[in-house]
């Protein structure tokens, strides 16, 4: 065992073996998008449930890495790119794994987009990345997706079985792709994967019913977990989104168990008050 698949350990709720993963670092992409400006309040909201990963740009990992609760691992998005650039799904290393570890992190991710002109310099920086966090003892989140302007469909399900086979084969320990559609060959595509693959949100659907089904069908068809966040933060009521999201992960008991603890930890909290 490598000091990096300890720690990759962590990430996975011991009872379920899921992982539900909540991105909060669409600032460098989109500025100051609707529902994602106060990320303090977005990092209490994860504190009542069971959610095992939270992840930050590097200024906001400075800034609020004391507010993630000690149960969800700290991960650090090393890429980054807006999108006013041209072309604008192009991602740069705004980070290196050193310092994401300076910062406290307890896990790095990076940001591929292939089908594109500037997929080689992307998939070279997340070759280097791979190497120089593995040599630290950090594991690496990959979160791969199709773009570019030959790209006719980003869910095809082709392109998306390519970057599932994309994170295994350049070290990563796990990879975030978006879900197909198409489960027969999704389920095979993870099923091959020497890594767990976890699904991605995408931009934010009007109907999130729909949303939630897609999201069920990725993981009866082998998804290890989720890495969603517009869908949630931009929806009328993030936190009956959000725990939508991580009772179809671990399930309606656990979500419960998790919402009684934090009731009660409430309630004592108020009783020293008043007393």
């Amino acid at each position: 065992m490598h000091g990096s698949d300890r720690k990759l350990a962590r990430l996975f709720h011991p009872r379920t073996g899921k992982t539900v993963i909540a991105p909060l670092d669409h600032g460098v992409m989109e500025g100051m998008l609707s529902g994602l400006e106060e990320l303090s309040r977005l990092i209490e909201l994860v504190g009542e449930f069971p959610i095992q990963g939270v992840v930050l740009n590097k200024g906001a990992m400075r800034a609020h890495l004391a507010e993630v609760p000690l149960f969800a691992m700290a991960v650090a998005q090393l890429s980054g790119g807006t999108r006013h650039c041209l072309p604008p799904y192009a991602r740069s290393l705004m980070c290196g794994a050193a310092e994401g570890l300076r910062l406290g992190a307890d896990m790095v991710a990076v940001q591929v987009n292939i089908a594109n002109e500037l997929e080689d310099r992307m998939l070279a920086d997340m070759g280097a990345i791979v190497d120089e966090a593995h040599g630290l003892g950090v594991p690496v989140l990959a979160l791969i997706t199709p773009k570019g302007e030959r790209v006719v469909n980003e869910n095809d399900p082709s392109l998306i079985n390519h970057c599932i086979r994309l994170g295994a084969e350049l070290g990563a320990d796990i990879t975030g792709v978006p879900y197909s559609g198409d489960a027969r060959s999704f389920s095979r595509a993870v099923g091959a994967s020497s890594v767990p693959v976890v699904v991605t949100g995408g931009p934010s659907r009007a109907e999130f019913k729909g949303f939630a089904t897609m999201v069920a069908e990725a993981l009866a068809a082998g998804a290890a977990g989720t890495c969603i966040g517009r869908n949630v933060w931009q929806h009328p009521n993030p936190r009956e989104a959000l725990r939508r999201i991580v009772e179809l992960v671990h399930g309606t008991e656990e979500v419960e168990a998790v919402e009684a603890a934090v009731a009660a930890a409430r309630e004592a909290r108020q009783a020293e008050e008043e007393d």
